[in-house]
């Protein structure tokens, strides 16, 4: 409980505080692992260096990000804040002028060897890591949307939702979640556009890091059925969630009744929470009342089959997931509905229900097919 004892400040005079003093340790090990001299190596964008040199500016941007800046004007707050020039040693730092013109003399062949020179030095951090670290990699793929206000920024586009943005790719390594390679797109691209050649880039940095087995993982715009064989000889692994089409829907619908085993999902809280008994559910009530559809799950149902793209010379497995959805239209109960969803997969020792979650089925539920 709050007490009224009084309080007492003292103003130091000579002492100097840094809201963000971890900001040493990051810079710290940046040196360590050789992050400086790898930039400076490989990007070569500056014709001279006088004073600074691309590792300057680059890890300028990166720590300002760490640090809470969101614009390219938040570096000059650090500029003037000389704890945080002696924490890092430095008598000044790039100009939000200064640092705004080595971004515009980038090339997409230098942002390539940014990343290059990035990756040189994630193998040496992975080089420190215990054996059992390296049994697998798994690397998920995603596109994500970036908003963005400015009418004279090259490249932004009208996504699917009808926003000015971006659509860059991203790769992870999700045993660290770590980016591994981000790709920026115009904001119309598809989600799976340049997925493929990102996905052997990575996947010949983990083999060369010394990963045993890799992992591929994305949602329906990521199963690319025309790389999925090559993949498979080499002996990479994926959980893909696939586009419900009318074959894919054919062949699931006409599975036995025994082919179906019911998916049974954690509740969520703990079992020693007080119960307590639900609130009136007012949105229900209004929908009702007004006569609205109304869907409702029902129940789930998880089935594996063998499937065949079209693109592919050998079968894979598919893990199929079966929603029944009760319909009510006002009090009047209507026929049920069924919704399918794909998950196709190389790997043999996954419970068929496990593989649901561990795809990213954020998109996938987007894409379904109605029976």
């Amino acid at each position: 409980m709050f007490t009224r004892t009084p309080l007492h400040f003292d103003l130091a005079q000579r002492d100097r505080a840094l809201a963000t003093g971890g900001i040493g340790v990051v810079h710290e090990l940046a040196k360590q692992v050789g992050l400086f001299e790898s930039i400076d190596r490989r990007v070569r964008v500056l014709k001279a260096h006088k004073p600074y040199h691309e590792s300057d500016h680059a890890l300028n941007f990166a720590y300002s990000a760490l640090c809470g800046g969101q614009t390219i004007e938040d570096l000059e707050l650090l500029r003037k804040n000389e704890a945080y020039l002696d924490l890092l040693g430095a008598q000044r730092i790039p100009d939000p002028t200064t640092a705004g013109d080595f971004c515009r003399r980038f090339t997409i062949d230098a942002v390539a060897e940014l990343q290059a020179a990035i990756n040189e030095s994630r193998l040496r951090v992975w080089a420190r890591q215990p054996e059992a670290f390296f049994a697998k990699a798994t690397i998920d793929f995603d596109g994500t949307y970036v908003a963005t206000d400015g009418e004279r920024r090259e490249g932004v586009d009208i996504n699917y939702k009808g926003e000015w943005s971006y659509h860059p790719l991203v790769a992870s390594l999700a045993n660290t979640r770590e980016p591994l390679e981000i790709e920026n797109r115009r904001g119309n691209r598809p989600s799976h556009e340049g997925a493929a050649e990102m996905a052997d880039r990575t996947i010949a940095l983990v083999r060369k890091a010394g990963f045993r087995s890799v992992l591929l993982r994305g949602d329906t715009a990521f199963s690319q059925s025309q790389h999925l064989d090559r993949w498979h000889e080499d002996g990479v692994e994926f959980i893909f969630g696939y586009a419900a089409n009318t074959p894919l829907v054919m062949q699931a619908a006409n599975l036995p009744s025994a082919s179906w085993t019911p998916l049974k999902r954690k509740k969520r809280g703990s079992g020693s929470e007080l119960q307590r008994s639900p609130r009136e559910n007012h949105r229900k009530a209004i929908v009702e009342e007004r006569g609205y559809k109304n869907l409702r799950l029902e129940r789930e149902d998880v089935a594996e089959m063998r499937y065949q793209p079209s693109a592919c010379s050998r079968e894979f497995r598919m893990v199929v997931l079966k929603k029944t959805i009760e319909v009510r239209r006002g009090q009047l109960e209507l026929e049920p509905e069924t919704v399918f969803f794909f998950t196709s997969r190389t790997v043999m020792r996954i419970r068929p229900a496990r593989s649901c979650f561990r795809r990213i089925s954020a998109a996938t539920r987007r894409t379904s097919s109605r029976s």
